[in-house]
């Protein structure tokens, strides 16, 4: 298991926008899982929304992509790059993610080629799929 300190040596990310947790599995270069328990403290709910907390779909996608880029960054010859968003493409979002939620984040590579890749990425809660996308990146 990958904890904060040990993701933060794999990507750049580092708080208030790292928005993994943990890191469960990971098989460098295929797919990795994560998770972020999301609590009300998080900056974003003061504002989305004050009455009924939601987590945005824009950063359970980019929960997604940071473990797919954990999946990615951590084959050796990707060591010290950074994974950048190319494209998002099929987002979907099915369940609205609240306070006290426990976001499991998988991503798996489906297609590499160069320094660019492409991660199919799911989020579920409690079995239950909160949000699905196809992630291209470009690493540098």
């Amino acid at each position: 298991m990958l904890g904060v300190k040990e993701i933060e040596a794999i990507i750049p990310h580092r708080h208030p926008f790292l928005l993994v947790d943990c890191v469960e599995e990971l098989e460098p270069g295929v797919r990795a899982v994560g998770y972020k328990c999301v609590t009300f403290r998080e900056d974003f709910f003061r504002g989305h929304f004050p009455e009924e907390p939601v987590m945005p779909g824009v950063l359970i996608i980019e929960a997604l992509a940071q473990v797919g880029a954990v999946a990615i960054l951590s084959v050796e010859k990707n060591k010290g790059k950074t994974a950048y968003f190319g494209a998002i493409n099929n987002a979907k979002f099915r369940k609205k993610v609240s306070p006290g939620d426990k976001l499991r984040l998988e991503c798996e590579i489906i297609k590499a080629k160069g320094p660019v890749g492409v991660g199919k990425a799911t989020a579920t809660v409690d079995g239950v799929v909160a949000a699905s996308a196809e992630l291209t990146f470009m690493m540098g």
